[in-house]
């Protein structure tokens, strides 16, 4: 089944992950400016604000945490990745000059079952990855 498969259980997963993030960057007062956004380059998670400033989140769902945490979840080529659609969606609004950053928010565990959140802002720097 393809990840756009609304049964597919990991889509599911991914979903329900999501609208946690979502709702935990809500309480600690961010507003949501879009969700599952996507383009011809890819999918932004959530684009939101906090206190001015732009926020593109990537949210990683892990059912376990074998694998690490928010530190570990994001690898430098999906940075990239993030750091082109970003400078895309900020050029297609006629945002480049506001400031930005990126933030990973890892939920760990299934999100009915309230898994733990690990919220890592500013997770790393645009100028590095290409974006200025």
């Amino acid at each position: 089944m393809s990840r756009a498969n609304s049964r597919d259980p990991r889509h599911q997963f991914g979903q329900a992950s999501e609208l946690l993030a979502e709702r935990f960057l809500q309480a600690k007062g961010y507003r949501i400016l879009a969700r599952n956004l996507r383009t011809s380059l890819g999918e932004l998670d959530l684009v939101a604000e906090d206190r001015g400033v732009l926020v593109f989140v990537e949210v990683k769902a892990r059912a376990t945490e074998a694998f690490g945490g928010a530190v570990l979840a994001v690898d430098r080529k999906k940075q990239a990745k993030l750091v082109r659609l970003a400078s895309q969606y900020l050029t297609q609004r006629h945002l480049s000059d506001r400031s930005c950053r990126f933030d990973v928010v890892v939920v760990q565990g299934h999100p009915s079952s309230l898994g733990r959140i690990e919220h890592l802002q500013n997770a790393f720097d645009a100028d590095e990855r290409g974006m200025s």
